[in-house]
């Protein structure tokens, strides 16, 4: 007998992730997450792999962020 996967594994493919408002007047720790998502500078772009951590850290700062799946 084989053991299917009881994960539910929809997170494949990959989410582009907009940098569109200022941190300017918001917590410090959504300023920390935006530095740890790379983001330097308004209205840049990156890609991420699309997992539980970078969905987490997404979510905490939505507000902030214009976010896509590919």
């Amino acid at each position: 007998m084989e053991k299917k996967d009881t994960k539910k594994t929809k997170n494949k493919g990959q989410l582009k992730v907009t940098y569109v408002k200022s941190v300017i007047g918001f917590d410090k720790s959504q300023v920390k997450v935006i530095e740890a998502l790379g983001f330097k500078k308004l209205n840049t772009t990156k890609v991420f792999p699309d997992n539980e951590c970078v969905r987490g850290s997404i979510f905490k700062v939505k507000h902030l962020l214009k976010v896509e799946e590919i």
